[in-house]
């Protein structure tokens, strides 16, 4: 069953693209074992030690390309311990993530960008914790490192549907609070609630140390209000049903939308978070390599 569900939310080609790219710590963190990303503790027994040759199968990131140069010779550095980070991948299960106006609704297109993002984590030997909540934890898997645990977090994705309302920044607050160790926290939502509380939950997580990365997950017509006639608008989390004429609140709407965008964003940029609009009608595997991409970039500077 477990691997039946994995099989289901484990996007070939996003995969195929993400692990090529890896999810790099951008900032230093704290980790439990070793791993690819700087530790922030220094000492003796993480200090650079020696050279010693390269042999076939070694990691070539590892490579000393100034020796390379000098030399002509292929020689791997033996270095400063580094340590795995944490992914806190935290899914909004809301019951407005079950709006879809295609084949997928937002929840269904979280669920997958959630499980591939656990995969590559995985895949590169860090270590990843799942969260999905609505005004609180509803399936919680504490981290871990084990690559087959991957099944067990693509079987409680699938087994999920959103049906309560939303309170982000309460599960954002006891996060920053139970979790000491610093990490990388990935926030998967439509964001239908309350910014200025999102952005303090956001600030207490980055003054914890946490990384914090952004995915608004919406639909294409969420982004573009393109209904016509009269229409019935369906309420979603106890809000009222809504008789209307789209054209005459087109506008009004567009523009609040804006209003509500350009303040989580821009929030997100004062606090030194990656923000990234994920509009359902575009491929899984582009979104995620070309925001794996960009982290790469900025990564580097």
């Amino acid at each position: 069953m477990a691997q039946e569900a994995s099989a289901q939310l484990l996007d070939p080609a996003a995969i195929a693209r993400a692990e090529a790219l890896g999810i790099l710590a951008r900032e230093i963190v704290e980790g439990f074992m070793v791993g690819e990303n700087k530790s922030p503790f220094h000492g003796f027994s993480i200090e650079f030690s020696q050279h010693r040759e390269y042999s076939p199968g070694d990691d070539i990131r590892h490579l000393d390309w100034k020796v390379l140069g000098r030399t002509d010779r292929y020689y791997l550095k033996q270095y400063e311990q580094e340590t795995n980070y944490v992914a806190h991948i935290l899914l909004d299960g809301s019951e407005s993530m079950k709006y879809g106006s295609g084949k997928l609704t937002k929840f269904q297109y979280a669920k997958v960008m959630a499980a591939c993002l656990a995969y590559v984590v995985l895949l590169q030997r860090d270590a990843v914790s799942l969260n999905i909540f609505d005004t609180g934890t509803r399936t919680y898997i504490p981290r871990t490192g084990n690559r087959d645990m991957i099944f067990e977090i693509a079987a409680r994705l699938a087994a999920f549907e959103p049906t309560g309302g939303t309170g982000i920044s309460q599960v954002l607050h006891e996060l920053a609070i139970q979790t000491r160790r610093r990490g990388i926290v990935i926030l998967i939502s439509d964001f239908f609630d309350d910014e200025s509380k999102i952005l303090e939950g956001i600030r207490h997580l980055r003054f914890s140390g946490h990384e914090v990365i952004v995915f608004q997950v919406l639909d294409p017509h969420e982004l573009e209000f393109p209904f016509q006639g009269m229409v019935e608008f369906a309420g979603l989390e106890k809000t009222p049903k809504l008789l209307t004429r789209p054209s005459e609140i087109r506008k009004s709407y567009l523009a609040e939308l804006e209003n509500f965008l350009s303040a989580l964003r821009l929030g997100c940029e004062k606090n030194h978070c990656h923000y990234t609009l994920v509009n359902t009608a575009n491929s899984l595997h582009e979104v995620l390599s070309g925001y794996l991409a960009f982290r790469r970039r900025t990564s580097a500077r």
